[in-house]
């Protein structure tokens, strides 16, 4: 058993150990998904390890990683197209943040399902290896069915599957095809043995979160003389498609829809393949279902504006893609914003488009071709009320003016696309070729550039802000899901934004009290009820200073995690920036 170690050095992560891919043929529900839309869904349900658990196979796991490696060569060659090199950017700042386990799901003798989940190094080669010896028939291995005939008995495949360095989960336990059935007799000791031995390391089920009597925890907690052995117990989603269909009676739920929050020193295989073989037992919880934000009905309730456009529906003809591409311009001329492409202005209006990955290829190459000078814009596909809806978003130009070929320079009029006047042309010229900052105090460069990271999960940034008869009105951006507002004043703002304005207008932020990790860093932190909260702070390439005010340990992730403060200095509510007491916001 792993020795359990201290707590206080460790932190809760969410982690959905069991997710099926289109490569379990027979019983994926979405066949056209794709490996990114599973990385996208994952960091929308906010998971931090996931493992891929198809039957008998690991042909999905092996065709993510092909495609990895085909994009990546192409790179290397300079032959990427403006979508895959999309694609690959995305990828790689996904799997910064999430930890991808390679694994499959095997149907033992008597249909008894057990996961298998291996360090995200092991080879496709070995896992098919593996699987051979479980004795899943050749011509069986690519299929990806539960239905595979006579392999191996529960017990020898718990013992073959630890010597291979798995993690061995006991898949649904409680449910059809596990091993703890309370209702299917199999014999007493072949169920005590099959739940009780060794090489078995956790059990999966499906009533983690209840108070019954009857949960299988506390049937397997270690106090009934027949079954001594005190098993952890997590739970997994199965997810068999990319999100839950509320009108599927069937109950298939999507990814992260039923995960665990484990508390672990760090996110990797070892920590939760230590947890699990450890005696700590209070160290794993069912996880909350988060509420996830509908970012197009949030725009929709803004409504169109300087920085949001709206297409209910949109073709491929060169007509459409133009006036598209005119909104890109004018965005970009007037500090950036999002084109949504599939929706109306009015609240819940979702018309939705058909093949949206075509179509996103083609707003993106008709954007980036037409538009100068290049104005590289990023196209996302979301959902909404279960449609497909794009969001293009412009950057904030750093080049401008920006025009449409051959001379047509467009700018944003409250909320439609004009063309620029005269004098338009020369405000963009003079206040984007001299230096573009707010107005923060004296600055202090880090020692060198870095590339811009992903900000926080949560927290407000001051995008930018005019001045109109003497009141400040910013554009706002919720790190939460990325939405901006505009026009928001200090009356109007509440909490955090009221706070983040506050702050700005003060006056106090000070560059060189900044502590700087490469690129990126902290200058404040400050105690909101029970809760310390974070002002963090990176540069981007353009040189541009970007706050982030009102961080929760929640949106830390990746290299942010690094500015957390350890659990004493919590209890101590000393400042990690100045060592001075942590300011306290009621």
């Amino acid at each position: 058993m792993a020795k359990s170690k201290n707590k206080s050095q460790m932190k809760w992560f969410r982690v959905d150990l069991h997710i099926h891919t289109p490569a379990s043929s027979l019983c994926y529900l979405d066949k056209n998904v794709r490996f990114i839309d599973i990385l996208r869904k994952t960091a929308e349900k906010q998971l931090d390890a996931i493992a891929i658990t198809d039957h008998n196979t690991v042909v999905g796991i092996a065709e993510f990683r092909r495609r990895l490696d085909t994009l990546r060569f192409l790179r290397d060659t300079h032959r990427l197209t403006p979508a895959e090199a999309s694609e690959l950017e995305e990828c790689e700042q996904l799997l910064s943040r999430i930890l991808v386990l390679p694994g499959f799901e095997f149907t033992a003798t008597l249909g008894f399902h057990i996961l298998a989940i291996f360090p995200p190094e092991t080879s496709i080669r070995k896992l098919e290896h593996i699987l051979l010896e479980l004795n899943v028939p050749e011509e069986k291995l690519d299929e990806g069915t539960s239905e595979i005939g006579a392999t191996t008995d529960v017990l020898t495949a718990y013992s073959l599957l630890n010597k291979a360095g798995a993690l061995v989960i006991a898949a649904h336990a409680n449910s059809n095809h596990g091993v703890a059935m309370q209702d299917f007799n199999f014999g007493g000791q072949t169920k005590i043995s099959y739940t009780q031995d060794p090489n078995l390391h956790a059990l999966e089920v499906t009533d983690l979160a209840s108070r019954s009597k009857k949960a299988t925890a506390r049937f397997y907690n270690g106090t009934k003389p027949e079954y001594p052995r005190r098993m952890h117990c997590i739970q997994g989603s199965d997810a068999h498609r990319l999100e839950r269909d509320p009108s599927d009676k069937s109950g298939r739920l999507g990814i992260g829809d039923r995960c665990t929050e484990m508390l672990l020193p760090e996110v990797s295989f070892e920590a939760i393949k230590d947890l699990l073989t450890s005696t700590d037992f209070d160290r794993t919880r069912p996880a909350k279902q988060i509420s996830l934000p509908d970012v197009i009905m949030q725009a929709q309730q803004s409504g169109p504006g300087p920085s949001l456009v709206f297409y209910e529906r949109l073709s491929s003809r060169k007509q459409q893609m133009e006036e598209v591409a005119k909104d890109a311009v004018a965005l970009a001329n007037g500090g950036g914003g999002r084109i949504i492409i599939g929706a109306a202005r009015e609240p819940g209006a979702v018309k939705g488009v058909d093949n949206p990955e075509a179509l996103a290829e083609r707003v993106q190459q008709y954007i980036e071709s037409a538009v100068q000078p290049r104005l590289k814009v990023k196209v996302e596909i979301v959902q909404s009320q279960g449609k497909n809806v794009l969001i293009v978003s412009v950057p904030d130009g750093t080049s401008p003016p920006y025009l449409l070929k051959p001379a047509q320079v467009w700018v944003r009029k409250d909320a439609s696309t004009v063309p620029a006047s005269p004098e338009d042309i020369v405000k963009l010229v003079s206040k984007y070729h001299s230096e573009k900052t707010l107005s923060f105090g004296p600055d202090v460069q880090p020692q060198q550039t870095h590339s811009l990271h992903d900000p926080p999960k949560n927290g407000v940034e001051i995008i930018d802000y005019t001045t109109r008869d003497g009141v400040n009105y910013y554009t706002m951006k919720d790190l939460r899901n990325g939405s901006i507002v505009t026009n928001v004043t200090r009356g109007s703002a509440r909490k955090l934004w009221r706070y983040a304005i506050e702050e700005h207008e003060s006056g106090k932020f000070d560059p060189s009290k900044i502590q700087w990790r490469e690129g990126m860093g902290i200058w404040k932190t400050y105690r909101r009820g029970n809760e310390i909260r974070y002002n963090l702070v990176q540069r981007d390439a353009d040189g541009r200073l970007h706050v982030y005010y009102g961080v929760t340990d929640e949106g830390l992730h990746g290299a942010w995690r690094a500015f957390a403060l350890p659990a004493e200095e919590l209890e101590d509510s000393q400042d990690t920036v100045s060592k001075e007491p942590v300011e306290v916001i009621s």
